[in-house]
């Protein structure tokens, strides 16, 4: 199994978290929102996963390229 980061694409506020740590995810499934310039941005899964740890919490502000969550994967 590896594990990777998810990274922001984006500056802006964590604005929900969808999955919780030990989650399996779908590719494509929503990780978390992120909101910037008063859009709501989907944080999504990149493949088949487990979802190892949010590095977030709802309404902190995160830059971007920063982690937000960690996966796992095959």
């Amino acid at each position: 199994m590896t594990q990777r980061a998810i990274k922001s694409e984006i500056t802006g506020t964590v604005w929900k978290i969808d999955a919780q740590p030990g989650d399996n995810m779908d590719e494509d499934q929503v990780v978390l929102t992120l909101e910037s310039m008063k859009m709501e941005i989907p944080v999504i899964a990149p493949e088949t996963c487990r979802l190892i740890s949010v590095l977030v919490k709802e309404g902190e502000a995160v830059r971007e390229g920063q982690d937000l969550a960690v996966i796992e994967h095959d």
